[in-house]
């Protein structure tokens, strides 16, 4: 971390931030005097639009201008005391060096695919900012992915480039020779390794000058994989109109964030929810990043930095909330008005979430507790967030929220017809006759894919919802087999392959299962093969466990396995994944709304 140190400017003004911790009063008499007014409404789309220099720049020159407060832009610690603060100013410095090595070292150009699979490092941001300024599509990925699903995604997005840590450079060797695409591999660590550039090196070395390209606003920005029911994760490519919506009155009303706050999104960095959460929205408001490497959504690690640090927002799945909950905490606050302990994290503001399930149990213990309520939010690879319990909204518990403009959402059937209130159907968006920024542009080379989400007028999620008389959504569940377990999504089919591929295993089917931790859990149903009929059931399963584990991403593994002499399936022979789903979720809890997920 001292490359990146030594770019730090020694401002004085970050000093506040290590001896004072603004209360919430405090916290809220801040505001964004001097700062220029918004340039757009909520239906605006400029022909140019580019994140970096629109948004980040601009914060730059607020910067020198003496506009903008003493916050740095991103803010990174770890759990051994290291720490990295910068300003718009140094970003926009450092960015630029990025441009530069991709452009002039790699020879990458504008719709080149560049694959990212960091951690919760700074130099993610660095890259995905400096793939914005060149045009570049950065496609991000959990450092959990495996060979295996590391080769799938430089084959399927034909990747010219790569760049990841240290500890995947033999995954990534391992498959090389078969993406013929792949010219240039950068890893992000102190070590050098064959055949790969050293990304501090070059970074060090390059000019902090560049000029950034003058990019449409449909032009492609960034690629997230998303998974299925069945066959391999879908590309779900988006334009400049992704970073663009987060400029726009309504969508900036979601969270409400000032220059002066600091927000702390604790998803994972392949996920999308990190690119808008972790990024765009608050730097769009001229607010600060706050990371936290944390390699483990440890609770203990996550209640110390939220005691520790002057952090006002904070952006998680519900299985964040529901450990820290859990936790025993022993710096806390009598209430005079409840016999209770009250937690008290002395400058949070605002608690998000989305992605799963949030039980209304966990929502009143934890307002309770802390005297602040969780609003929820609904999104998904396709659409970043679409529907939200805004800042100061009415909070109607259990709902997801009204729709964010543009985005034109209503209840929908098969056909693409509109039902009213109060009537399950499809959530959809409109698409007709205008597509609204932010919707994803395509599946990256699956038309047919593209088409099949196209329903009439609408985009159709794929969700079943409700909405009332008054707006307010309600999220029903996936119309598909997708298993949300603690933020991450697993396609069933993900796993069931990675199961076949054990001798032991016959046939599989793979659900959601209820968790009173994680919300839900993957489960295998499995057959197994005559020679393994008489192994160790107990033993057999932590065989499959880790053979799961070593051949996909760990967190695809199947927590929960029951052996079963056949599956139910249909007169065509598919599995009935519903009728098993049902079967595990008959004894959940009676009152549960799952968020979708990011």
């Amino acid at each position: 971390m001292q490359w990146l140190k030594k770019f730090q400017i020694p401002w004085g003004i970050y000093k506040c931030f290590h001896s004072f911790s603004p209360s919430r009063s405090q916290k809220h008499s801040m505001t964004t005097a001097g700062v220029g007014r918004q340039r757009w409404n909520d239906y605006d789309s400029p022909e140019e639009f580019n994140f970096a220099s629109d948004v980040l720049d601009y914060w730059a020159q607020m910067e020198e201008e003496g506009k903008r407060g003493p916050g740095p832009a991103l803010w990174w610690v770890n759990s051994q005391g290291d720490e990295i603060k910068w300003s718009f100013q140094e970003l926009r410095n450092l960015t630029c060096r990025v441009a530069n090595v991709l452009e002039k070292t790699c020879g990458l150009q504008q719709g080149d695919h560049l694959a990212l699979i960091l951690p919760r490092v700074p130099e993610w941001w660095l890259v995905s900012v400096g793939c914005i300024r060149t045009g570049i599509i950065f496609m991000p990925g959990t450092i959990q992915l495996k060979a295996k699903d590391i080769l799938y995604r430089l084959q399927a997005s034909q990747a010219k480039a790569i760049v990841t840590t240290g500890s995947l450079v033999p995954e990534v060797d391992s498959v090389a020779s078969e993406c013929p695409a792949l010219k240039t591999k950068l890893v992000v660590s102190d070590h050098s390794y064959d055949g790969w550039l050293n990304f501090q090196s070059l970074i060090k070395s390059a000019s902090p000058h560049h000029t950034c390209i003058k990019s449409k606003m449909k032009d492609p920005m960034a690629i997230f994989f998303t998974s299925g029911t069945t066959g391999y994760p879908k590309m779900a490519k988006h334009n400049q109109g992704l970073a663009f919506r987060s400029s726009v009155p309504s969508c900036r009303k979601m969270l409400n964030l000032k220059t002066s706050d600091i927000i702390w999104c604790t998803s994972d960095p392949g996920w999308i929810l990190t690119t808008i959460g972790g990024m765009i929205k608050p730097w769009t408001s001229g607010a600060t990043v706050f990371i936290h490497q944390l390699p483990q959504p440890d609770p203990k690690v996550i209640v110390e930095v939220l005691f520790k640090y002057p952090i006002t927002q904070s952006l998680a799945v519900p299985a964040v909330y529901r450990m820290i909950l859990q936790q025993k905490i022993t710096k806390v606050q009598f209430s005079s008005e409840n016999p209770i302990i009250i937690l008290w994290f002395p400058t949070l503001e605002h608690c998000s979430t989305g992605g799963e399930s949030l039980l209304p149990e966990e929502y009143e213990q934890w307002k309770l507790r802390t005297g602040l309520p969780i609003h929820e939010f609904y999104g998904q690879s396709e659409v970043g967030i679409c529907c939200a319990v805004f800042r100061g909204m009415k909070i109607k518990r259990g709902s997801i929220g009204k729709a964010i403009l543009p985005f034109d959402i209503q209840i929908i059937d098969e056909k693409g017809n509109i039902l009213p209130p109060n009537t399950e159907g499809y959530l959809g968006i409109r698409i007709k006759p205008t597509r609204p920024p932010g919707l994803f542009m395509e599946y990256e080379n699956s038309p047919e894919k593209t088409a099949e989400v196209e329903c009439g007028d609408f985009y159709n999620s794929g969700d079943r919802a409700t909405v009332d008389e008054d707006g307010y959504f309600w999220f029903l569940g996936r119309d598909d087999d997708i298993i949300n377990a603690s933020g991450y999504r697993i396609g069933p089919a993900e796993v069931e392959n990675a199961l076949v591929e054990h001798p032991a295993v016959a046939e599989s089917a793979v659900v959601s299962s209820p968790d009173p931790t994680r919300g839900e859990v993957v489960k295998a149903f499995i057959v197994l093969t005559p020679e393994f009929l008489s192994h160790d059931k107990e033993e057999l399963t932590k065989e499959l466990q880790q053979h799961v584990k070593s051949v996909t991403a760990p967190y695809k593994y199947p927590r929960k396995v029951e052996f079963v002499p056949e599956l139910p399936k249909t007169v065509t022979g598919k599995i009935k994944r519903k009728e098993l789903r049902m079967k595990e979720f008959s004894q959940k809890r009676s009152a549960t709304n799952p968020g979708a997920s990011l």
